[in-house]
Formats: C-alpha cells, sequence, structure tokens
C-alpha cells in the first residue's frame, strides 16, 4: 500500500527550528553584507575569540577583491628595467645592485617590453662564450590597470608566472605588479634578505607633484621625510610615523576608506588591518580647495 504524501519525509524541506532558535536569529541575526561580517570578525577580535594575524588576514582577503592593479603597482617611473640593445656590462651593474629575481627586458623604448629576465639565467653569461641575452627572455604578460587582485592572484597560480606588466588604455606601460606584491595584501609586507629600508620607496609619486600632486605613501615613513617630500609643515610630538600622526588625528586605527584632511593635506587610506594602515593616498590642496572642503 503506497504512503500518503504527508507522511512521505521530504529531504528538501528546510529543518524545522525551535521558538528559541528564532527568537535567537531575531536578536542576533546573521550578516547580510561584507561590513555586518567584517564587524561580527572585529567583535570575535575584542572577546579574543581570533588574534589579530587571522583578522587582518582575513581583512586582507576582502582588501584583494575590492583593489585592482593600478592600486598596487610599482609605477613605470620607479621600475628597474634593462634595456636589450645595450651592451651586458653596462646594465649588470644595476642588476647586482637591485638584486631583483625579475627584470622587464625592454628592446631600445620603455614602452617596448619582450619579456622578462630571471637573474639566474644571467649565470650562463659567464660560462656560456656565446651568450645572446634576447634567447634567455621569458614571455612577458600583460594585464589592464582595472584587473582585479583577486583575479590576478589566481592567473599568477594557474600559470606559475610571478610577474606581470600593467598597461593604460592606450596600451603604454604603466607600472609592473609581482605575486608578491598581492600575497602582501593579505599577509602584510614580505621582507627577504635583499629587501632593504629604502627610504625613497616610502613616497612614490602618482603624477606630477608640482601642481599639488598626489602621492602613495607608506604608513611607515617618517613625519620628517614626508614633510620634505612633499613641502608640508605637519607636526605631532607624539609619534615619529606619518601612520602614527593619522591615528592619532581619528582617535582610533585607520580602516580602508577613511578620508580626511589635515591642514591642506589630504589622506586616503588605501590599505590597513586590524592593528595598523600600511598605506595611504595623499594629496595636496590648494587653499581654494580648502576652502571648499
Amino acid at each position: 500500500m503506497p504512503e500518503h504524501p504527508s507522511s512521505v519525509k521530504s529531504f528538501d524541506a528546510k529543518p524545522h527550528r525551535s521558538l528559541f532558535e528564532r527568537l535567537t536569529a531575531l536578536i542576533s541575526p546573521e550578516p547580510e553584507n561584507r561590513a555586518e561580517l567584517l564587524d561580527v570578525l572585529q567583535d570575535a577580535h575584542e572577546r579574543n575569540l581570533i588574534d589579530a594575524d587571522a583578522l587582518s588576514m582575513i581583512e586582507g582577503v576582502f582588501q584583494v577583491s575590492d583593489l585592482s592593479a593600478r592600486d598596487i603597482m610599482i609605477p613605470r617611473s620607479q621600475m628597474d628595467m634593462i634595456d636589450v640593445t645595450k651592451p651586458i656590462e653596462d646594465w649588470m651593474p644595476e642588476v647586482l645592485s637591485t638584486a631583483h629575481s625579475r627584470f622587464p627586458a625592454v628592446d631600445g623604448e620603455r614602452d617596448k617590453v619582450i619579456g622578462i629576465l630571471l637573474a639566474k639565467d644571467l649565470l650562463r653569461y659567464y660560462a656560456e662564450e656565446s651568450f645572446d641575452v634576447r634567447d634567455m627572455l621569458r614571455p612577458a604578460v600583460f594585464i589592464p590597470e582595472s584587473k582585479r587582485l583577486n583575479v590576478l592572484l589566481r592567473d599568477f597560480r594557474a600559470n606559475r608566472n610571478h610577474m606581470a606588466i600593467v598597461v593604460d588604455e592606450y596600451g603604454g606601460v604603466a607600472g609592473l605588479i609581482t605575486i608578491e606584491d598581492v600575497l602582501e595584501q593579505i599577509v602584510g609586507d614580505i621582507e627577504d634578505e635583499y629587501d632593504f629600508d629604502e627610504e625613497e620607496d616610502n613616497i612614490l609619486a602618482i603624477r606630477d607633484g608640482d601642481h599639488g600632486g598626489r602621492w602613495r605613501v607608506k604608513a611607515l615613513t617618517e613625519i620628517e621625510q614626508f614633510n620634505e617630500t612633499l613641502e608640508t609643515a605637519l607636526v605631532d610630538e607624539d609619534v615619529d610615523t606619518i601612520g602614527g600622526l593619522v591615528a592619532n588625528h581619528l582617535g582610533r586605527v585607520p580602516r580602508k576608506g577613511d578620508e580626511f584632511t589635515i591642514d591642506n593635506v589630504r589622506f586616503e587610506v588605501l590599505r590597513a588591518d586590524a592593528r595598523q594602515v600600511h598605506v595611504l593616498l595623499v594629496e595636496k590642496l590648494s587653499e581654494s580647495a580648502q576652502e571648499e572642503s
């Protein structure tokens, strides 16, 4: 005798929730968007359920999906390249001094990137009499400025590639980005034995700074260096770095997306985690712009 439909157990139906579970859901609803989820994670950190490192990496994962290549790329003006039209002796000292593992190779002009040279391949220069650097080049990968970092990271892993050349809408070289740059958005700065604390890398001009201009500034930049480079007069006797100055100004740890003005300098937080701010976008305002803001 067939079972009555009402007696057949439905495996598709949602499990019945008790009155207590429904009341709990009303009092403490599940997060419905990313901001609410991050608030829950912040609360878990404050209650010592997760540590600061774990929270920082989770926030970094979210940030990677929000950022594009143009946000963290090394600008064209800061790129270390080799020109294959010149004798190896001309650019070998730069290879040795910078100690990078990979170099974009250009054919006479900075926009003519023809490949990537691995520093280890230069060992053959000392072992082979007929060494041609062009034969040593690996294919270069070109990506648009708008490419999302989460997509780029997936491509890096899938293709076992470590470097990409960022191009603008006209096909010109805008900068470069490495897998290390992307991973640092999640786990923080990765330093190896060849990384140096060079002050000139702390402040990178995004465009001409003679008329206002914008800069990408590391939060650990000394206030003195910041003032000297941007010709400003920011002062905070309690801290030494620009990150400490903006944290004191806000009265809390800065969050990604925070925008504020100190004197005639506008700041936007590009990267931060639960513990500290990492990178700032800085713009000098004219007096008229300052009055309007």
